[in-house]
């Protein structure tokens, strides 16, 4: 390592803070301005909610080691309870009703997680679908939550922020970018202080934690208000920038699925596991339909390619897991430390023999 290296890296400046500068200076000051409606639409936006609902569950079941199948209940709760703020609450800031949804879906969360003080494993994971299904039904059966749509419809309010309207596809693209950066770092934050070390030595082994005098039954409702907090925000902006009109039958059973799919695909306990999880859930189907379109839409109608994306989506899942359990984030990183020692090598000279 170089003098100059050496120096850099005892001042914190890593070549991860570089990287990420310099993925923020696109996302900030490229993006928006060579991005087309479609792009921030149909991708980016999406890939932002879908990437803080990953990380949020990536906190509880990578870090905590605690499993949740009721994800989009979380999503759900977030987005109407965001909605009933702006709808009761006018007076309200946009931001202040973001964080007192995800407040409201933290609390709903550390209820669901209460049997995780008695199950562990899959009856915890079974457990945790009663909050799906309750859910989902509470915001079909109780017209208040949608301000009494009888269909429980709810339509999103427009993107407010100091009397600046964000409706267009670029405003609500910063807007959600914004949130889940300031969400990220205060997660990444988290886990580096006494509350992440304590998620993890309850992952590795709950009695062993016990004795070293981590509290239990406090770090796993913790655990489940911290996750189901940023599920709730991601909720909100999978309602107000991305869909703009959602109903209970949007958070269903696969969104669920979907979400433990980004962290397994990118990589448990890793917060760009979520984001690289959530950029292959959003991109690939996309692809997929598109080639599927281009090369059979001729032979086959939609429903058969839908499903023919599925079977394709599934089979790379299971490929992807063969080939590395720990996710494509260590396939990237591996790929990374090739290129790295490459050019650390010093370069050969052609005169000597």
């Amino acid at each position: 390592m170089t003098t100059l290296a050496r120096s850099a890296v005892s001042r914190g400046i890593t070549p991860g803070r570089v990287g990420l500068v310099a993925m923020l200076i696109a996302a900030y000051g490229l993006v928006p301005f060579v991005g087309s409606d479609y792009v921030l639409d149909a991708l980016l936006t999406p890939f932002l909610a879908l990437a803080l609902a990953a990380l949020g569950l990536n906190l509880l079941t990578g870090y905590a080691g605690l499993v949740s199948l009721g994800s989009s209940a979380f999503l759900a709760v977030g987005a109407y309870a965001a909605f009933n703020c702006n709808v009761r609450l006018q007076e309200l800031p946009l931001l202040a009703s973001i964080v007192a949804a995800g407040l409201v879906a933290a609390a709903v969360g550390i209820v669901f997680g209460l049997p995780s003080l008695r199950l562990r494993g899959f009856y915890l994971a079974v457990s945790t679908l009663a909050a799906q299904f309750f859910v989902q039904w509470a915001l079909t059966k109780f017209g208040w939550f949608s301000n009494n749509n009888p269909s429980g419809v709810i339509d999103a309010p427009a993107l407010t922020l100091s009397g600046l309207t964000f409706s267009s596809a670029v405003g609500r693209y910063v807007v959600s970018l914004t949130v889940v950066v300031v969400a990220t770092l205060l997660a990444a934050r988290l886990l580096r202080s006494q509350v992440g070390r304590n998620f993890i030595a309850l992952r590795d082994h709950e009695i062993a934690a016990k004795v070293i005098g981590v509290p239990l039954l406090r770090t796993k409702l913790l655990a489940f208000g911290v996750s189901s907090f940023l599920i709730g925000i991601a909720g909100v902006l999978w309602a107000f920038a991305y869909l703009r009109t959602v109903e209970p039958a949007g958070f269903n059973l696969d969104r669920s699925f979907e979400i433990l799919f980004i962290i397994i695909i990118g990589g448990p306990a890793s917060i760009r596991g979520a984001f690289l999880g959530a950029a292959f859930m959003v991109v690939l189907p996309l692809l997929l339909s598109r080639l599927g379109a281009a090369l059979l839409g001729d032979v086959f109608d939609s429903g058969v390619l839908e499903m023919s994306q599925r079977i394709v989506i599934g089979a790379l899942i299971a490929g992807i897991l063969i080939a590395e359990p720990r996710g494509l984030i260590s396939l990237v990183d591996r790929l990374a430390d090739r290129i790295r020692h490459r050019l650390s090598r010093p370069l050969r000279n052609p005169t000597q023999p």
